[in-house]
């Protein structure tokens, strides 16, 4: 939980965990070997943070000891809170994706490069199976947008930003009537799973199950209100502040949207931001966060130095 959202005194145990991702795409996993707690077992490298020693520094020195390797860019990511039978770990999750040396055993434990899309080995150490499914995000979101700029150029546009790769959209659009809305989102569905994409709709969860997305996304009204995670594969949620943040982590939604960073035309009376509240609200969070207002892909750095997923976006999706 961020550290301002979490509401529970605990004393956890203090891992850090790295997902080292090759320029492929490929994660490592490393095999615990015997004589340790749950043997055989694969996971992410890391260890335990000593005391007065920051997670960056933990996440060096790890890497050094456990692979030979040293760390030139590493992003911090998700943390998350597991209870094993021994004891309660508070594990923060780091991407890295820049360092030297190729990673060796250095500890006598086993290494794989492993894709999201094949998993080869088994078993996972528990407290990392969550976080397969938050790196099958990618780290751009695209929103539809015809309200502004008419169906058929949105279309267009979304077909363009598919062909540049992108994998997850949104069908967001307030104001068409409902058939209307039916007929473009299939649209947009039958173009996504041309090119393996996902599809989530706003909103509308009957809408979602019924023409066979890939999920829905919440408002952060709806969010407010809920009391379970709707039965769809993927769920996303708008959140602005605190307490919607910890309302998405309780619920068990796959990622949200935090908004918003900058001015936006549909928002232009909301307060903003920046960058510096936006880390200080997803600071040790569970859930893969998007930002979200007046972001294009040149803020896409910036917002995973914060700790973010990626970005989301609708009126630069020309820019792709």
């Amino acid at each position: 939980m961020a550290s301002g959202i979490q509401r529970e005194s605990s004393s956890p145990v203090r891992v850090v965990a790295a997902i080292l991702v090759r320029a492929d795409g490929h994660f490592l996993l490393a095999c615990r070997p015997p004589g340790k707690p749950y043997p055989g077992y694969w996971e992410f490298p890391g260890g335990k943070i000593e005391a007065n020693e920051s997670g960056r520094d933990a996440l060096a020195r790890e890497l050094h000891e456990e692979l030979g390797i040293t760390v030139i860019h590493a992003t911090p990511w998700l943390t998350r809170e597991f209870h094993y039978p021994h004891a309660a770990v508070n594990i923060q999750f780091y991407r890295v994706t820049q360092w030297l040396n190729e990673p060796t055993a250095r500890e006598k434990q086993q290494l794989t490069w492993q894709s999201i899309k094949n998993i080869t080995v088994s078993p996972l150490l528990p407290a990392n199976q969550p976080i397969l499914r938050s790196l099958a995000l990618p780290s751009v979101y695209v929103i539809s947008n015809a309200s502004e700029t008419g169906e058929v150029q949105s279309l267009e546009m979304i077909d363009s930003a598919l062909q540049s790769d992108v994998k997850l959209l949104q069908v967001r659009e307030k104001n068409m009537p409902s058939a209307r809305l039916a007929d473009f989102a299939m649209k947009i569905l039958e173009k996504a799973r041309h090119y393996q994409a996902s599809v989530l709709i706003n909103e509308n969860i009957a809408m979602a199950q019924t023409l066979g997305a890939d999920g829905v996304h919440l408002t952060s009204a709806q969010l407010l209100k809920a009391a379970t995670r709707p039965a769809v594969n993927w769920c996303g949620a708008s959140c602005h502040n605190e307490e919607e943040l910890y309302q998405a982590a309780s619920l068990g939604v796959d990622f949200v949207t935090l908004s918003p960073l900058y001015p936006t035309r549909s928002h232009p009376a909301m307060p903003t931001l920046g960058w510096q509240r936006f880390s200080t609200l997803i600071r040790n969070y569970p859930l893969p966060v998007y930002a979200l207002g007046g972001m294009s892909m040149i803020d896409l750095d910036s917002a995973q130095e914060q700790g973010a997923q990626g970005v989301a976006f609708m009126r630069t999706l020309l820019h792709i």
